[in-house]
């Protein structure tokens, strides 16, 4: 399985965001959004930080597939 945040950079650019303001606004860490840049696996806990920031629902922010 792999993991995929693709959904979340095309929703940054929807909201006129950029990566970084996440690190601000959601309160995540710099390394977290590294790893997602990787398309790794953060904490549901930083999920959740990003969704309330942006008004969504994790299927918003990441995508997982079977390659």
């Amino acid at each position: 399985m792999a993991i995929s945040y693709d959904n979340l950079w095309k929703l940054l650019i929807d909201k006129k965001k950029k990566r970084t303001d996440l690190i601000s606004g959601a309160g995540i860490s710099s390394s977290v959004l590294a790893k997602m840049g990787r398309n790794e696996y953060v904490s549901l806990e930083n999920v959740d930080k990003i969704c309330k920031y942006l008004n969504c629902t994790p299927e918003f922010v990441f995508t997982i597939t079977d390659s």
